[in-house]
Formats: structure tokens, C-alpha cells, sequence
């Protein structure tokens, strides 16, 4: 396709500016034979295609390329790492120049039903899954996320998710619900320079958060924002990858869209 002849859908021509120029140059044998690799822009909108609409590779329209090359593609750049090191520079990028704001960063955890199992999987009361976490900035931008499997609480998964971070810096507050109340990971974050900020359970009886640090907690709707829009992309409302760095992919396309959307 020409860009003049761009789908509303896809990357735009300053959005492609941005991420094109990272992706592997196409080369072709010596020998000149065999058929010349398809153009990274049209494959790339093609997975983008399937990543908004959930619908299976077979069912990819036919203005993009087969779906064999952007299922192929789309796995050879989730495997090298290749989409986590586009969404590092993209978002090392925005906070250098004061998009992002680590002040304060919120947490969560999201349940994704796995229908083909595979690694990352759980068993839990709503079936089997994975989790998938998250952290937002104080914008509500994603600078963090992991695939797990769904069994484990979300309070040991905490330092793993924050190991994710697209960004150098760590957040200077770390926002959440009363899941993450935690004396362990409160004084293991602060030896990091982090502060937890969590309501207590009802149960708790000995309290050491005070009211001034949690009205931050009530900001705490942009974490669930970042999960609303990660739900528009229907290929993360249902897990149907079998590889959970497949999946982890799909998620790191979805930060790389947040991210653009707003540039």
C-alpha cells in the first residue's frame, strides 16, 4: 500500500517515522533469487490488524501481506527482543523530554484466560490464565509490563515488574491497592528509593501509613485507565498465543501504540 492509500487503522507517516527506522534492514541473497522480503511497514501493520481486532492470522485482509509473513515476522521480532527495544527508546525518548513522569507511578494486575495453555499459565478460581502487570506513570502511560502466570499473588510479582521498566529511572512512589500491602516489599522498594504507598487491610493492626501519602491513592484510576485501553486491543483480552513471549509481544505493540498515541 502507498501511504496515500493508508487504512485509517494504520501507522501514520509520523508514527511510522518513529519506529521504522529501528527495524531490521531487508536484504536479499547474492544470488538475487528467491522472492524480495516484504516491506516492514505493511507487515507491521498487518500484526497491528490482528492485535487490534483479536481475529486469527488466517483471517488477515488481504491489503496487507500473507499471513504467514506476518505471523513469521511478527515472531522473529518478539523472540530477538526487537519490540521491547523499539519501546525502551521510544519510551526512554518521551521522558527525556518530559512526557513521562515518574513522581509517582501506579500498579496492577490483570487476568488473561489462556485457551491454548503454554508456558506463563496458572490455574486459579476463574480458570486457567496469565497475569499480565502493569505500571503507569503519573500520566497513566505505561513504563512497565510482565506476563506471569495467573497463580501467584500479585504482591511477589512487584519487583519483577518494576525489573521490566522501559525506562532507566526507577519511580520515586510506587502506587497500589491494599493487595500490595506489604512490610517486606515496603522496606525492600525503599532501600531502593522507592516509596510504597498502599491503603492497609481491615485486619491490619498496627498502621504506619498515615492519611497524607494515600490521597495519591486516588489517583489511582489511571492504572485501571491503562488496563481499559490495553482491553481495546482484543488480542490481549484473551490469551491465544501459546508462548508467552508471543504474548508479551502483543503487549509490547500495545505500550508502542499508547505511547505514539499521544505524539
Amino acid at each position: 500500500m502507498t501511504p496515500t492509500s493508508r487504512h485509517p487503522r494504520d501507522l501514520t507517516d509520523e508514527q511510522w517515522a518513529l519506529v521504522g527506522p529501528f527495524l531490521p534492514t531487508l536484504s536479499r541473497r547474492p544470488d538475487r533469487r528467491g522472492r524480495p522480503w516484504r516491506e516492514h511497514r505493511p507487515v507491521l501493520n498487518g500484526i497491528l490488524w490482528v492485535l487490534r481486532t483479536g481475529a486469527p492470522w488466517a483471517d488477515l485482509p488481504d491489503r496487507y501481506p500473507s499471513y504467514q509473513t506476518c505471523h513469521r515476522r511478527f515472531q522473529q521480532w518478539a523472540r530477538a527482543g526487537l519490540l521491547r527495544s523499539i519501546l525502551e527508546i521510544l519510551a526512554q525518548a518521551l521522558h527525556d523530554e518530559g512526557y513521562l513522569d515518574l513522581d509517582e507511578a501506579f500498579i496492577d494486575g490483570s487476568f488473561a484466560p489462556a485457551k491454548q495453555g503454554g508456558s506463563c499459565v496458572g490455574k486459579t478460581k476463574r480458570g486457567k490464565g496469565s497475569k499480565i502487570m502493569a505500571i503507569a506513570d503519573r500520566q497513566g502511560l505505561p513504563i512497565a509490563v510482565h506476563v506471569e502466570s495467573a497463580t501467584p499473588h500479585e504482591v511477589t510479582l512487584v519487583r519483577a515488574t518494576l525489573a521490566t521498566r522501559f525506562v532507566r529511572l526507577l519511580p520515586a512512589r510506587l502506587i497500589g491497592d491494599n493487595a500490595y500491602e506489604s512490610d517486606r516489599l515496603d522496606a525492600a522498594l525503599a532501600r531502593r528509593g522507592v516509596e510504597l504507598i498502599a491503603p492497609h487491610r481491615r485486619t491490619r493492626r498496627h498502621r504506619t501509613q498515615d492519611g497524607r501519602p494515600l490521597r495519591r491513592y486516588q489517583r489511582r484510576w489511571k492504572i485501571e485507565r491503562l488496563f481499559a485501553w490495553f482491553q481495546n486491543f482484543r488480542r490481549l483480552v484473551v490469551r491465544y498465543e501459546r508462548f508467552a513471549e508471543n504474548f508479551l509481544g502483543m503487549l509490547h505493540l500495545a505500550c508502542w501504540l499508547i505511547l505514539l498515541r499521544g505524539l
